[in-house]
């Protein structure tokens, strides 16, 4: 199998992934205004399992067909205005997140304990640009945005952070192995069964 045919492949994959993070997003606990979703769990998981440059495009493909109108965001709400409205900063955090998230995995060593770091350091730069956001558009104090936006989620960030990393590197091993994703370190020539 050809270079060019495995990265089609992870672009196949990474196409994939936008929708898991849709189907996802719809996994939700609501809180007044800002709700739990299992959208950060599929953050952690593109980055894990697809790098930083294919979850990159997980992250922009997902976003892309939110504003066009899919309804991929939380409570199958979709449209730019999502994105411009009080959880759009967590919303646009994913990029540089996802980016930083496998390139540190990338730089390391895809391992549980990297993994593991990679979240944890991904979810708190998400609830800090988040809360952020929040507090600029909703002119809340900080105390407030604090209580709104980020302290209802860290437990659950930290479960999430767990769960990604660990389901994260087994699902990534078993796609490198079926030849449905596409790393650098990846052989591209043909495996020889009869030598199994």
């Amino acid at each position: 199998m050809t270079k060019e045919q495995l990265r089609l492949r992870s672009l196949l994959t990474t196409a994939l992934f936008a929708a898991i993070i849709g189907i996802m997003a719809q996994l939700i606990i609501p809180l007044p205004l800002v709700p739990i979703t299992g959208q950060t769990l599929a953050i952690g998981l593109a980055a894990v399992i697809l790098g930083s440059k294919y979850g990159t495009f997980s992250i922009l493909l997902y976003l892309a067909l939110g504003c066009a109108g899919v309804p991929v965001f939380a409570e199958f709400s979709a449209g730019f205005s999502v994105i411009v409205g009080p959880t759009g900063g967590y919303l646009i955090s994913y990029i540089p997140v996802v980016w930083l998230m496998g390139k540190y995995l990338e730089k390391t060593k895809f391992t549980f304990a990297h993994a593991l770091t990679a979240n944890l350091i991904g979810m708190f730069i998400t609830l800090i640009i988040g809360t952020a956001w929040l507090k600029w558009l909703t002119e809340l104090s900080w105390s407030a945005a604090f209580l709104a936006g980020f302290a209802p989620f860290i437990i659950g960030g930290l479960i999430k952070a767990i769960m990604a990393a660990w389901i994260g590197l087994i699902v990534r091993k078993r796609l490198i192995s079926a030849r449905l994703l596409f790393t650098n370190q990846l052989s591209t020539k043909p495996v020889d069964k009869s030598a199994s």
